[in-house]
């Protein structure tokens, strides 16, 4: 086998054996095997939630089986061809060969991400709040960059986008902002970006063109649907109510519609100023409420799974999860994968995927990486 196509041969090997991971391939085909014995019972259909619940997860093992087993058998079928055709020396059944190895690995990439998205919110929209860390103008600036990174990104995923929450900063920027990103898979793709981004550049706001680092803090939460229950005890609650404020200037309202509600056992704070109703922003920040007191629940569970918990850390120096440095060279890295990219302006428009698509698999396979940060 020619050195080109053993390198697809590995990529795709890798790829598949990461999914089977994911997966615990033998329990998911047995479980596959159950579901499929459940869907002949006619009584299924007796109870009408189940019922779609058990479809659900039917299809999705069905799915990520079954295109592990297609690729497999495609990949066997394409080194036969090249086999063959090295031996007959017949050049055009190799190259046919090899480009049918190359459409498979990307093919296979792309699955992977998808079948790494199977954890119990992964498929429901989600919040991401965007808040500035210490810094005043700078890193309020770069929260709004942060902001409009993700927006970017989003849009470039078809997945719409609202903006539930916004605090401008005092000259630039913003103090605060909550996104809805609504689509398929959003929470699933967006979970990984929680944590601390450190930016570096020569400030725009400094007269003697100095280079400053400024800190920005990102946190993902699932939006809560009716088949999630989370109990909230109205004693626990203290609700204030401000006047709302957007970018610019934009929608100010001068009434206070603007809704705050802090849960006092936990600390979470969450506010909505989406809407010019006052009763609809409650509703809005009481699901907001919700959806963070569930993913709490699902960070818990993940780290007894893990065998270990890391707190929510401060906004600074030894909590970041990416740097993105601007001067005096161009590059992103991400400091739980190693994932670089030389081209920031490109991740800063939102080219985010081959970040997110290491994460997820991190989160499967549990490996760490050494990585240094960048200065």
């Amino acid at each position: 086998m020619r050195a080109e196509g053993q390198a697809h041969i590995d990529r795709i090997e890798a790829a598949l054996a990461l999914v089977r991971r994911s997966l615990d391939w033998e329990r998911a085909v047995r479980r596959l095997d159950e579901l499929n014995a459940r869907v002949e019972d006619p009584k299924l259909w007796d109870n009408p939630r189940q019922a779609e619940a058990v479809m659900r997860e039917r299809r999705r093992l069905e799915s990520a089986i079954g295109t592990v087993n297609e690729i497999s058998s495609e990949m066997a079928d394409a080194v036969e061809f090249i086999d063959l055709g090295e031996m007959e020396g017949d050049e055009a059944v190799v190259e046919d060969g090899l480009a049918t190895l190359e459409r498979l690995a990307v093919r296979a990439d792309a699955d992977k991400v998808q079948a790494l998205l199977a954890g119990e919110a992964d498929a429901n929209d989600t919040y991401l709040e965007v808040h500035a860390g210490a810094g005043g103008t700078e890193s309020q600036d770069w929260a709004e960059m942060l902001l409009r990174m993700y927006s970017r990104w989003a849009e470039r995923k078809g997945y719409k986008v609202e903006v539930v929450e916004y605090q401008a900063g005092e000259q630039a920027g913003i103090k605060s902002a909550t996104l809805q990103i609504s689509g398929e898979n959003a929470y699933g793709y967006a979970k990984t970006e929680s944590g601390v981004h450190r930016l570096v550049r020569i400030s725009p706001y400094d007269s003697s063109a100095r280079r400053h680092t400024s800190f920005s803090s990102v946190w993902v939460y699932p939006v809560v649907d009716d088949a999630i229950e989370v109990e909230i005890n109205d004693s626990d609650l203290r609700i204030d109510t401000y006047r709302a404020s957007g970018a610019g200037g934009q929608h100010i309202n001068k009434t206070d519609s603007a809704v705050r509600i802090t849960h006092i056992p936990t600390g979470i704070v969450v506010a909505s100023q989406q809407d010019r109703s006052q009763h609809k922003n409650r509703a809005i920040a009481m699901n907001m409420l919700k959806a963070r007191m569930y993913e709490a629940e699902l960070a818990r569970r993940e780290a007894v799974t893990a065998g270990e918990y890391e707190e929510k850390t401060d906004i600074g120096w030894g909590h970041q999860i990416r740097s993105y440095v601007l001067q005096p060279y161009q590059m992103v890295k991400d400091l739980r994968t190693g994932v670089v990219s030389s081209s920031p302006g490109d991740v800063l428009d939102g080219d985010l995927d081959d970040f997110i698509a290491a994460a997820l698999a991190q989160r499967v396979t549990g490996e760490t990486v050494e990585v240094e940060d960048v200065e």
